[in-house]
C-alpha cells in the first residue's frame, strides 16, 4: 500500500487526480477499522492531515463554511450557536475519537447512521467538492448522499467541506442506541425551528438508506403551530394532538430495515417518540427565550 502525504490541498488534489484509486484519510476513525479488519485494502491512501486548508472554519457571505478536516471537538468549541450540530458531535464516539474524527469523514463514509448528517440535512447544507486546478462544484446534501455508503463524489475529487446559511431558532439532536455513549444509532433525529420562515425542519438518520427529511411532518407542524398562534405567542398552549400527530408523521417518513441493532418496527416507533420529544423541547426553548428577552428577536 502506498501512503501519499501532501503538504497542501493543491498537492492533495493533484495526487488524487494522479491516483484516483487512493482513499483519503484524516481522522481515520472509519477507514482504519476497515483496514484493521481487512475489509478494505486500497492500493494507496492520501493522508490529508497536513492540508491545513481543509481545517478552515469560516463565516462569509451570510454562510458558514465547515472544512472537511474540522474535528467534532472543534465543532463543539467553535460553533456553540448551532445547537443541533454540537449535540450531534457530542454523541460521536469517545473524546479521543471526537478529537480525531472529522465531518468530512462522516460525509465520505455516507453511513445512514452518521451522527452529523441529520443536523446538516436540517440546515439545508451543501457539500463542496474540489478537483485539481481549482475546479469546484457544490451539491445539496441530499444530492451528494446516494445510498448506503454511496456518494456522488467523482474518483478525482475530494470533499472540501460543507456550507449552510445559519437558521434562527432552537434545535436539537437525539438518538436511540443500545447504551448511553459510544454507540451507533439505532435511530436518530434532528429538529430545527426556522423563525424567519416559521417552519419546522426534521431529518432522520439510521432508518433509511440515507438521511431523510420528514416532509409531511414538517408541513403539518409548521401549519399547526401557525393555526394555534404559537409562532406569534410562544406562551400559547399546544394541544397534545399536535405533538402526537407530528410524531406519527415523523415515524411514517422512516424506511427502516431489521438488522442486528434493531427491528424496523422498533426504529419506526423510536422515530415517533423522538419527534414528539424534540418538538416539545423546541417549543419549551422558545417559551424560555421569550420569557427572558420579552421578544423573539436576538
Amino acid at each position: 500500500m502506498d501512503v501519499l502525504i501532501p503538504r497542501s490541498l493543491e498537492e492533495a488534489l493533484a495526487m488524487k487526480a494522479d491516483r484516483p484509486d487512493a482513499r483519503p484519510i484524516a481522522g481515520g476513525t472509519d477507514l482504519m477499522v476497515e483496514l484493521n479488519f481487512d475489509r478494505s485494502r486500497p492500493d494507496a491512501i492520501i493522508d490529508l492531515t497536513r492540508a491545513s486548508e481543509l481545517a478552515e472554519l469560516r463565516r462569509q457571505d451570510g454562510h458558514v463554511f465547515l472544512g472537511a478536516g474540522v474535528t467534532y471537538s472543534r465543532v463543539m468549541r467553535e460553533l456553540p450557536e448551532f445547537t443541533a450540530l454540537v449535540q450531534a458531535s457530542r454523541t460521536v464516539g469517545s473524546p479521543q475519537i471526537r478529537n480525531r474524527g472529522t465531518v468530512g469523514g462522516n460525509l465520505g463514509t455516507a453511513s445512514p447512521a452518521g451522527d452529523s448528517l441529520p443536523a446538516l440535512a436540517v440546515y439545508d447544507a451543501d457539500v463542496v467538492l474540489g478537483r485539481v486546478g481549482g475546479d469546484t462544484r457544490t451539491l445539496a446534501l441530499q444530492e451528494f448522499l446516494l445510498g448506503v455508503k454511496r456518494t456522488a463524489l467523482a474518483e478525482d475529487e475530494l470533499i472540501l467541506g460543507v456550507r449552510w446559511r445559519p437558521v434562527s431558532g432552537p434545535g436539537s439532536f437525539s438518538k436511540v442506541g443500545s447504551r448511553n455513549a459510544m454507540v451507533i444509532a439505532v435511530a436518530s433525529l434532528c429538529l430545527q425551528l426556522d423563525e424567519d420562515s416559521r417552519t419546522v425542519r426534521v431529518a432522520l438518520g439510521s432508518v433509511a438508506p440515507t438521511v431523510v427529511r420528514a416532509a409531511e411532518a414538517e408541513v403539518f407542524a409548521s401549519e399547526s403551530l401557525a393555526e394555534a398562534g404559537v409562532w406569534d405567542d410562544p406562551e400559547r398552549p399546544v394541544e397534545p394532538a399536535l405533538l402526537s400527530g407530528f410524531g406519527e408523521r415523523v415515524a411514517a417518513a422512516a424506511r427502516p430495515i431489521d438488522d442486528v441493532r434493531g427491528s424496523a418496527v422498533y426504529r419506526r416507533h423510536a422515530c415517533g417518540v423522538l419527534g414528539r420529544r424534540a418538538l416539545g423541547w423546541a417549543l419549551a426553548d422558545r417559551r424560555e427565550w421569550f420569557a427572558i428577552t420579552g421578544s423573539m428577536e436576538e
